[in-house]
């Protein structure tokens, strides 16, 4: 296996990769409607996209508000640490930003891995496309 790369993506240039995956892991896996998947925010985020090689294997975006989200990887991908590298990209992306804290909405099975990144779940539980959710948050200042 090629050593993982992450790099900030266009949405406009980069938008067939982005689709595929979130396609592929939301809607497809997850049954995630795909009017609930796209939205107003994907035209404003930053965008990054993992790489093995020069396959697009995961993405996730980061809102100017901090909010880190869509995390996807494909499905011959996962365990390898490819959700780390794209969420350490955003993580240092926000700071670059001086966004204080970072914000997510995790799916519950996935709150440890964030709780390992520094993020503390600060919501109950509520259900989001079907699937039980949690909000959690990040503070840099912590973390430095």
């Amino acid at each position: 296996m090629n050593k993982i790369q992450v790099r900030i993506a266009d949405w406009q240039k980069d938008n067939a990769d982005i689709r595929r995956i979130r396609e592929a892991v939301f809607i497809f896996e997850q049954s995630v409607p795909p009017e609930l998947e796209w939205d107003a925010d994907d035209n404003v985020a930053i965008h990054f996209l993992a790489y093995e090689g020069d396959f697009a294997i995961g993405t996730a975006r980061l809102v100017l508000d901090g909010q880190i989200g869509r995390v996807s990887v494909l499905k011959d991908w996962r365990g390898l640490k490819v959700g780390d590298a794209l969420m350490q990209a955003a993580i240092v992306e926000a700071q670059n930003r001086d966004l204080k804290q970072q914000m997510l909405t995790a799916q519950v099975h996935a709150t440890a891995f964030y709780e390992r990144l520094g993020f503390k779940v600060v919501s109950e539980e509520f259900l989001e496309a079907g699937i039980p959710h949690v909000d959690m948050v990040r503070d840099s200042k912590e973390m430095a």
